[in-house]
C-alpha cells in the first residue's frame, strides 16, 4: 500500500528562504499581484510587470538604452558655430598680378627673388578682403613685361558682390571675371609690394647686432 504523501497548504518560511531571490518566483507574489489587482482593476500581469520594472530602475533614472531629447544629435555639442561669411556662396576667378615698371629697379636689387616678393604681396593684400559690388576700373599705370615675375592663382570672391558687378557693367558675361575686380585687386597689391620693398631695405640699413658670448 502506497503512502500518501501530504499537501502543503500554506508557505512554509525556513523553505521558501532556501528559495533564491532572483528571476524565481516567491510564494505569495502571485496572490499579492491578485489583491492589488482586484482593488486596482488592473490585470495581475500587468501589476506584476510595474513592480519588477519598478525594482529594476530606480525613480529619476534613465536606463543605458534610452537616449535623452538632447543626446539624439551627436553632433549638437561639437558642432562649432559657422560664420556667416562661410554660409555665403562664392565663385573662383583666376587672377595673375604683375608688377609696375616703376617697381623694377628696387625688385632687381632688394636681394630677394622678385617674384617672391610678388607672390608674397598678393597673399598679404588677399588676406581678409572682401569684394565690392562697386566697380572699380582698371588703373592706367605700367605693368613690367617681365612675365617671370608674375603672380597667378585663384582667388574666391563672394557670388552676390560679383553678381551686381555682371549685371551692372557685364549682363552677356562675355568679358573675363577678372576684368571685373581688377581695378580693386591690383592696387592692393602693388602698394603691398612697395611695402615688403621698404621692409627689406630698413633692414638691410639697420647695423646688425653684434654676436653674444
Amino acid at each position: 500500500m502506497r503512502k500518501k504523501i501530504p499537501t502543503i497548504t500554506r508557505p512554509d518560511p525556513a523553505y521558501a528562504a532556501t528559495l533564491q531571490q532572483g528571476d524565481r518566483e516567491v510564494p505569495g507574489k502571485e496572490d499579492e499581484a491578485q489583491v492589488t489587482a482586484t482593488k486596482t482593476g488592473t490585470p495581475a500581469a500587468d501589476v506584476d510587470a510595474d513592480r519588477h520594472e519598478s525594482e529594476r530602475v530606480p525613480e529619476g533614472t534613465v536606463a543605458p538604452h534610452q537616449v535623452t531629447a538632447e543626446s539624439t544629435d551627436p553632433h549638437t555639442s561639437l558642432r562649432a558655430p559657422v560664420s556667416a561669411r562661410a554660409l555665403s556662396p562664392t565663385r573662383k576667378i583666376d587672377i595673375r598680378v604683375n608688377a609696375l615698371e616703376r617697381q623694377e629697379a628696387a625688385l632687381q636689387t632688394c636681394g630677394v627673388e622678385p617674384a617672391h616678393v610678388v607672390r608674397a604681396a598678393l597673399r598679404r593684400a588677399v588676406k581678409g578682403w572682401q569684394l565690392s559690388p562697386v566697380f572699380a576700373p582698371v588703373a592706367e599705370e605700367r605693368r613690367t613685361r617681365n612675365t617671370q615675375w608674375q603672380a597667378r592663382t585663384s582667388l574666391a570672391v563672394d557670388a552676390a558682390s560679383l553678381g551686381v558687378l555682371l549685371r551692372d557693367h557685364d549682363p552677356l558675361e562675355v568679358l573675363s571675371k577678372w576684368a571685373l575686380i581688377r581695378g580693386q585687386v591690383e592696387p592692393l597689391i602693388w602698394g603691398e609690394i612697395d611695402a615688403i620693398l621698404d621692409e627689406i631695405a630698413i633692414r638691410a640699413a639697420s647695423p646688425h647686432e653684434p654676436n653674444a658670448p
